[in-house]
């Protein structure tokens, strides 16, 4: 235990809730690089993805785990990004992307997709003592069903019937074959950007007894409950001394707390003093910032996700092709990772990593590369058409997405463009992005090895998470063929085209790896994690 840690701890308030549902970020840092130390991050093989288990000693039971991260805005699987730890979901995303049982025993297809059939575990309770049964599972779907705006409405559209056959076992008809369809009840993030999941089962009893206000007063299945809620600030949770996994003696603490500290400097030092035990993060920054200090343990894993901007395709001026293909190539990248990056980017050319089966290697090779000359020339010729130089930047007011704002709109302002910058609280600028009120904004939503939804909710003219409102019918068939084959060589021919063309049309631009990291004290153990960065809290514990 390294000596900065703080003597004790009061018996603690605990809380919960990994996840984070919209990240609209880039990764800046308000540090100039070091002269030294100009590895990439890539190069970093010491630092795993998750605890080595079978190095990480006999778990001790007992203590507060106290993780710091940018906040939630509520517990309600239908409407918020908050909850994993109070919930647990139905089937589980493993590391290499691959959808295994969880609280279900199985979830399998007699017909090549089109119905499948979900088995539930026997005796797994809500916290308040109600089964989770096939009732439950079905009362939950349908609640995404019948609400348009709920986070998982778009993930129940092709389901046409479901119905609980026995108290353990639901059937879903699908409307067509759908291959991916396990995963809609495996990603444990609730809401925001991405497909929610229909995986994640609140207890009805609850629900109907609170209402509208059951977004306060959640009820899971998962490893800890809620004690309290302080918007801005903390979540307290508490252990479920019921939970499902008891046998196997989890949870193994005894309660989880986690506090709201959204600027990421801030973050990084309450983890270096000692304040907090963890971090979860998609900002390079801490990435970096951990991998320099030999007192944290850094868990990331390379792999899929990026970070890109997103144009408003809706409008001018980047309804018109030359005005993105302008921001691709007027980019100094270089710039970009001595500036902010600290000299350690990875570039991005794809929403896939070189390592994944999906990544087309010749739609890579294609991506345009720096050529200022290029980026003023077709900046001219639209304002020559009759276009405008003028270009709105969206950004919130956090430190580090300050200095990346004022990197970008000095970039676009040398390729002939005249930006103007917006600065939004972090709340209004979510809503913003998500109404496309924007022209430009900077996006990070994490990472996932298997493509769908994140994929499909980028890039389809329906997704959810589709915020430049790009869209192409011959885009929109391949995802959805890719969602519904069976085979999985055809699925990744399939995104391999999902690539290419996304790289034809500029749907947006990329420019860093994308890296969901933990960072954490050197007595946090049981650190396991999903493809999508998420921490399950029901393995953690303290080596104190």
């Amino acid at each position: 235990m390294r000596s900065t840690r703080r003597a004790s701890r009061a018996l603690s308030l605990t809380a919960a809730a990994i996840g984070a549902a919209l990240v609209l970020s880039s990764c800046a840092s308000n540090d100039p690089p070091p002269p030294l130390q100009e590895e990439s991050v890539a190069s970093l093989e010491r630092n795993p993805f998750g605890s080595d288990l079978a190095t990480d000693g006999t778990p001790e039971p007992g203590g507060t785990l106290i993780m710091a991260g940018q906040g939630v805005s509520g517990f309600d699987p239908v409407k918020t990004s908050g909850g994993l730890g109070i919930y647990d979901q139905l089937l589980k995303v493993e590391p290499d992307g691959t959808i295994s049982p969880y609280m279900a025993e199985s979830m399998t297809s007699p017909d090549g997709g089109t119905t499948w059939v979900l088995k539930l575990r026997d005796g797994v309770n809500f916290s308040d003592g109600t089964p989770l049964d096939a009732e439950a599972v079905v009362f939950n779907v349908r609640r995404h069903m019948d609400n348009p705006t709920a986070a998982g409405h778009a993930a129940s559209l092709p389901i046409v019937d479901l119905v609980a056959t026995d108290p353990l076992t639901v059937t879903f008809t699908l409307s067509s074959p759908i291959g991916e369809f396990p995963a809609r009840f495996a990603d444990p993030f609730v809401a925001g950007s991405f497909v929610g999941a229909l995986g994640v089962i609140g207890s009805p009893t609850a629900i109907q007894q609170y209402g509208d206000d059951y977004n306060r007063n959640p009820v899971g299945a998962g490893p800890f409950k809620l004690v309290s809620w302080t918007p801005g600030s903390q979540v307290v949770l508490t252990k479920n001394e019921d939970y499902w996994q008891k046998d196997k003696g989890l949870p193994y603490l005894d309660g989880f707390e986690y506090r709201q500290i959204p600027d990421t400097e801030t973050r990084f030092a309450s983890l270096q003093n000692g304040d907090v035990d963890m971090i979860g993060s998609l900002f390079h920054s801490e990435l970096i910032g951990g991998i320099d200090n030999p007192d944290l343990n850094v868990y990331y894993r390379s792999g899929n996700g990026a970070e890109w901007l997103y144009f408003n395709q809706t409008e001018p001026p980047f309804d018109d092709r030359r005005m993105r293909e302008a921001v691709a190539v007027g980019l100094n990248l270089d710039a970009l990772s001595a500036t902010q990056f600290r000299g350690r980017m990875e570039r991005a050319d794809s929403y896939f990593g070189e390592d994944s089966p999906y990544y087309n290697a010749e739609a890579g090779a294609s991506w345009p590369q720096y050529d200022l000359a290029k980026a003023k020339a077709l900046v001219d010729e639209y304002v020559a058409d009759g276009g405008s130089r003028a270009v709105r930047i969206s950004n919130t007011t956090a430190p580090n997405r300050v200095k990346f704002a004022e990197f970008l709109q000095a970039q676009l302002t040398e390729i002939g463009m005249e930006p103007t910058v917006e600065f939004f609280d972090p709340t209004e600028f979510v809503d913003r992005v998500q109404k496309q009120n924007f022209q430009i904004v900077p996006y990070a939503p994490g990472q996932w090895l298997n493509p769908y939804p994140v994929v499909y909710d980028m890039f389809h003219t329906d997704g959810q998470a589709n915020r430049g409102k790009y869209s192409n019918p011959e885009m929109d068939a391949l995802l959805e063929r890719a969602i519904s084959t069976t085979d999985d060589a055809e699925r990744a021919d399939l995104y391999r085209q999902v690539q290419q063309l996304a790289t034809d049309d500029l749907a947006v631009v990329w420019y860093s790896r994308g890296y969901h990291s933990v960072l954490t004290d050197k007595d946090v153990k049981g650190v396991v994690r999903n493809s999508g960065g998420a921490t399950y809290p029901e393995y953690l514990w303290l080596d104190r």
